[in-house]
């Protein structure tokens, strides 16, 4: 286990040393891609970022490519939603009418928890009667904390799975995120 890290490690080292600013660009170009692709390792995206930029410019970057590349995968799959994906949607049925009728406090936390298929939700989103605006709502909530945990939690994962107190500050982090939602949806009414 401890080799994956090392290689891990020394990829991001080479990566950053050998292509700096240019590395960070394609890593926002595959972040947007990684919403509709979903093999991408969007992890390794982010902790570049977070390595080339430091952690707050990283983290900036990385939050703005992300929702624009869930929205854009949102758009699409919507857009699709009519032709080929109706006949998909039928058969996703279930799924799809759990999201219409989830509360955006739910979402925001789905969308915030950093081992949820991202793709999988902005497809199945799209494909209900979710309207954007509840979507985009909880995308700009959830992701905060998604991006947090890539960017800050990614960038030393050995030492973060050893330290039980960084993952304690991510579980904080995403009931943050739940109690935000809440307060969103309590002022807009967007359930």
């Amino acid at each position: 286990m401890e080799n994956i890290f090392d290689w891990f490690n020394s990829f991001i080292d080479s990566l950053v040393n050998n292509l700096s600013i240019t590395s960070a660009l394609i890593c926002c170009f595959l972040i947007t891609i990684e919403s509709i692709v979903p093999v991408l390792p969007l992890f390794a995206f982010i902790t570049v970022n977070f390595l080339v930029f430091g952690k707050i410019i990283g983290f900036i970057i990385s939050y703005i490519f992300t929702v624009i590349g869930c929205s854009i995968s949102f758009f699409l799959f919507r857009k699709l939603k009519n032709g080929y994906f109706k006949k998909k949607s039928k058969e996703a049925g279930k799924i799809i009418k759990t999201l219409n009728k989830i509360k955006l406090t739910h979402l925001a936390v789905v969308l915030a928890v950093p081992f949820t298929p991202a793709f999988a939700v902005n497809i199945a989103a799209a494909l209900s009667k979710m309207p954007y605006k509840k979507y985009l709502t909880a995308l700009l909530i959830g992701k905060i904390f998604l991006v947090y945990f890539w960017g800050f939690v990614g960038t030393s994962l050995l030492d973060s799975i050893k330290n039980p107190i960084e993952l304690a500050k991510i579980g904080v982090m995403m009931l943050i995120a739940y109690l935000i939602s809440v307060v969103v949806n309590k002022k807009y009414k967007l359930d």
